[in-house]
């Protein structure tokens, strides 16, 4: 059970550990290029520092009074100058070869022909490097001397071997540089400076994985800033033969980080990070970095740099102008494309707002159908429960009289059996009933109305002048006058109606209809259709 535990641990690692390292090299990638990005941007204050230190340098110069130490000072501003202005490290070599009359000392005179060779060498002038090398005296060398010397020599066959192709002498150059490392290694003691000139031996062996071993132990041991900038970047050419892209840009990255952090402004390791990124397709921060190369190189007159960033540059920039081109025309699309969207919600919004102009109006509308409505339904309960009430009160006053009828028929004619023929006519000619009857209906008639609208009176007098109510006389519900608007109230506006119902001529009856409307408040006209809304 164990073994198969620890197999399958190992299965799982064998996948899970390449992804687990991918990631992690893909993080110090992107961390060293955001690092390089910001120095790329903080340039300008680098430089105001390191013009600071040349002015600071320059000024002790001026004031030095003793011979070997203003030489010194020279010395110090031409190697401040080699790889940040090579024209102001030419004039400080001049400054130095003045001096060397007072000094006496005939191996100067090699070290300033070697100052100048080097300076030829970042000024890219390699004619000119290479006459100042011949003109250096062998016989007169100390052996620190001797090893500046191969050192140059190197440089100078190094940078000719990499702009002269094989076939038309670059392998020359390439063994001549070569056979000059051989000789600084004879100089050299075993230290930092040994090994990294012994891994450049080894690199031309095709040994890379051994010298980026042995490189990679160097740069974990290494505090310096120029051993580790030479670390860094012999590893960049190490891992360039392995084919191991990876870590052929994260030392690149590293290498231009320390140029850009010291103010080397002749340098090679941006602008070939420049061209594997543009490789890789990062084609803006592949032109920014081959600006920034350029911007360097011109400044710093290193002539074989700005070819050589000129080069890079030329074919960065119209891919990234085409790129710049595309993102226009896709800016340009996307505009047109908001616009389109712009002017379809613009009319959408403005359909939106018609369309919610139109529901309020319609919901306004609808509230005042259902207003009406409410009002038309309470007025259709109110004349329900009106026409129940008088359809229930005509019944029983039918029955009623039918009932009386009845009586008197009966009452009629036992007077015409007993022959009473005095008393019948008596009875017939008389009105008192009729007159108590309709007395009593009237009376019904009030109560009943005053049951559905019990505050007709006050509501009525409300619409009368003031000082101009009405009241019933004791005894009475309504006088003649209510009962003539309690008619109108319940829907009878005619006036034969009103005065057949009531058993008053129809003058009469216009006759209190005028004075009471011209007794009412406000408007006149609309007096009896305000009663009808009591």
């Amino acid at each position: 059970m164990k073994t198969i535990v620890f197999l399958m641990t190992c299965i799982i690692l064998t996948f899970i550990a390449p992804a687990a390292h991918a990631a992690a090299d893909e993080g110090k990638i992107k961390e060293a290029l955001q690092k390089l990005d910001s120095l790329i941007e903080a340039k300008p204050a680098i430089h105001a520092r390191q013009e600071a230190k040349i002015d600071s340098l320059r000024k002790e110069a001026a004031r030095a009074e003793d011979k070997w130490k203003k030489y010194s000072l020279y010395g110090s501003l031409f190697y401040e100058y080699l790889h940040y202005q090579a024209d102001s490290s030419f004039y400080y070599v001049g400054k130095k070869e003045e001096m060397l009359p007072l000094l006496n000392n005939p191996d100067l005179q090699n070290e300033v022909l070697i100052n100048r060779a080097e300076v030829y060498g970042v000024m890219g002038l390699c004619l000119e490097t290479h006459n100042t090398l011949k003109a250096v005296d062998h016989s007169i060398m100390s052996p620190g001397m001797r090893g500046y010397y191969y050192s140059v020599c190197c440089s100078h066959y190094t940078n000719m071997a990499e702009y002269v192709e094989g076939p038309y002498g670059g392998d020359l150059y390439a063994r001549k540089a070569n056979e000059y490392r051989d000789s600084i290694l004879t100089l050299l003691p075993p230290d930092t400076n040994h090994d990294i000139v012994f891994s450049e031996k080894l690199l031309l062996t095709e040994k890379p994985g051994e010298v980026a071993r042995r490189l990679e132990k160097l740069l974990a041991e290494a505090t310096d800033t120029k051993p580790r900038t030479y670390l860094h970047y012999a590893l960049s050419e190490a891992y360039w033969m392995e084919g191991d892209t990876t870590q052929l840009i994260y030392h690149l990255a590293q290498t231009a980080i320390l140029d850009l952090q010291s103010a080397v402004r002749e340098y090679a390791a941006l602008q070939k990070l420049a061209w594997i990124l543009y490789q890789q397709g990062d084609i803006e921060r592949a032109f920014r970095y081959v600006v920034c190369s350029a911007e360097d190189a011109i400044a710093c007159n290193a002539r074989l740099r700005t070819m050589e960033s000129g080069n890079f540059y030329a074919i960065i920039h119209k891919n990234f102008g085409k790129m710049k081109e595309e993102a226009h025309q896709r800016t340009q699309l996307l505009l047109i494309v908001s616009f389109i969207l712009f002017i379809l919600l613009a009319v959408i919004v403005t359909g939106l707002g018609w369309w919610t102009k139109k529901m309020a109006e319609m919901r306004a509308e609808l509230a005042t159908a259902n207003q009406k409505l409410e009002t038309s339904n309470g007025e259709l309960a109110l004349t329900g429960k009106i026409k129940e009430a008088y359809i229930a009160h005509y019944l029983d006053r039918c029955v009623y009289y039918l009932e009386q009828m009845e009586q008197n028929r009966r009452s009629l004619e036992k007077l015409a059996m007993s022959s009473k023929i005095e008393d019948l006519f008596k009875a017939i000619r008389s009105t008192e009933t009729i007159r108590e009857e309709r007395k009593n209906f009237y009376m019904e008639f009030d109560r009943s109305f005053l049951e559905l609208f019990p505050n007709f009176v006050a509501d009525f007098n409300g619409l009368l002048a003031e000082g101009e109510e009405i009241s019933p006389k004791p005894g009475e519900l309504l006088s003649t006058e209510l009962r003539i608007f309690a008619l109108i109230r319940l829907g009878i506006a005619d006036s034969n109606r009103i005065a057949h119902f009531l058993g008053y001529s129809l003058t009469t009856i216009y006759n209190y209809r005028s004075k009471l409307r011209n007794k009412a408040k406000g408007d006149k006209e609309t007096f009896e259709q305000r009663v009808m809304e009591l």
